[in-house]
């Protein structure tokens, strides 16, 4: 895709214009390259909410004004120095903490998220808890690193021994503070418990069904990731899209019984399978393994919000679409 905007700005506009409650999310790449387009739909696109993610390196050349018309920024760190270092760059980590203790400095009123991506490297329980101990961030999500990449040296292995167990201590760990009156903000086990409360979209970010985006060239996608994927191209020029009238996860997640909470998961994992039938239930299992210890723990917590201990609206997470992937 080309680096700077090939589309006329009012078409974006007029597009945004017909959705009294649309959200804006900037997305990369690093969209914070191209600032003053950013700046310019700030100004002049009315959406309910606007979300950025990035890899906040850039965040300071923002203005202080500007940077609170957003109701969300996810920050990409991976967890304790080493880990985000590692396929990052070096010095990375300590750039995002900085800058993003300046956003916290100048008042930054809204959610501030810790977008991980987990790796053979990570360790969910340790990384996760690091997050949080910083007092910065507001939530912490992290994405498996399994959509296509091929870096696993032994991923069965890195699951069985290293992820599910610190998964498992991690959700322990939250349930225990929970007791205690703390609800920390651990986006997938509070966005799961709110799927399995209320249900939600399919795919759970949305793709394809509530969301779309749009590229610099002006194509209108049903996945931001799925950039040469023909099967998510839903108009070739923004000035044609007709709306949303699509449906991609079938079988076999239609019929799977954990589809409330986990939506099919990943719509471009879902399309591609670049992992193979094989690799794809892989990581099915994984997700079906924390819905059912989120089912496991939820009469525990209904219990304590009908004792008045916790309220339920600390414990579920997102209040909107603030393209956090809950489901890792």
């Amino acid at each position: 895709m080309p680096w700077e905007i090939k589309y006329k700005f009012n078409d974006l506009k007029n597009l945004i214009i017909k959705d009294k409650e649309s959200y804006i999310c900037f997305y990369g790449g690093e969209p914070l390259l191209n600032l003053s387009f950013i700046k310019r739909v700030l100004k002049e696109v009315p959406a309910k909410k606007f979300i950025l993610q990035t890899n906040g390196l850039l965040i300071r050349k923002v203005d202080v004004e500007l940077l609170n018309n957003f109701d969300a920024i996810l920050l990409s760190i991976d967890g304790v120095k080493e880990v985000t270092d590692i396929h990052r760059g070096e010095g990375v980590y300590d750039q995002v903490l900085e800058n993003a203790r300046w956003l916290k400095k100048i008042g930054f009123r809204g959610d501030l998220v810790a977008r991980m991506t987990l790796t053979e490297e990570g360790d969910v329980y340790r990384d996760v808890l690091h997050l949080l101990s910083l007092k910065i961030f507001d939530h912490v999500h992290w994405q498996l690193n399994v959509v296509w990449s091929e870096r696993w040296k032994d991923f069965k292995g890195w699951v069985e021994n290293n992820y599910l167990p610190n998964l498992s201590r991690l959700l322990n760990f939250w349930l225990e503070n929970i007791e205690n009156k703390r609800v920390y903000g651990i986006a997938p086990f509070k966005g799961i418990l709110k799927r399995s409360i209320y249900g939600g979209s399919v795919p759970p970010c949305g793709s394809g069904t509530e969301s779309v985006a749009i590229t610099t060239d002006g194509r209108v996608l049903a996945c931001p990731i799925a950039v040469d994927g023909k099967w998510a191209l839903l108009a070739e020029d923004l000035k044609n899209f007709r709306g949303l009238n699509n449906v991609f996860i079938r079988e076999p997640c239609t019929s799977c019984n954990v589809l409330k909470e986990c939506g099919g998961r990943c719509l471009y994992a879902y399309m591609e399978k670049l992992w193979g039938e094989d690799g794809f239930h892989e990581i099915c299992e994984i997700t079906m393994w924390l819905v059912k210890k989120i089912r496991e723990i939820r009469p525990k917590l209904f219990k304590m919000v009908e004792s008045s201990s916790i309220d339920l609206n600390d414990l579920i997470y997102p209040a909107y679409n603030n393209s956090v992937e809950i489901v890792p």
